[in-house]
């Protein structure tokens, strides 16, 4: 991760990934389960869940399989 990020780019991937998180848990999934509906690894969904680097196509999938628009996660 970049140290030179500006603070409220880490403040918006923190809130994105807490938005992931608890969609999930509402889903009643685990990570496991998640990242095997979504086709991805479970490392992807927990650096997303922890405001890691993340890309648009893995929001894409979680938002599918957690059957929400992912501008949900975005907002």
């Amino acid at each position: 991760m970049p140290a030179d990020q500006p603070e409220w780019i880490l403040d918006s991937r923190r809130r994105i990934g807490l938005r992931v998180r608890d969609a999930r848990m509402y889903a009643d999934l685990t990570q496991e389960r998640l990242a095997h509906r979504a086709g991805i690894d479970r490392s992807t969904v927990q650096r997303i869940e922890a405001g890691e680097e993340m890309k648009i196509s893995h929001l894409l999938l979680i938002a599918r399989e957690l059957r929400i628009h992912v501008a949900d996660l975005l907002r």
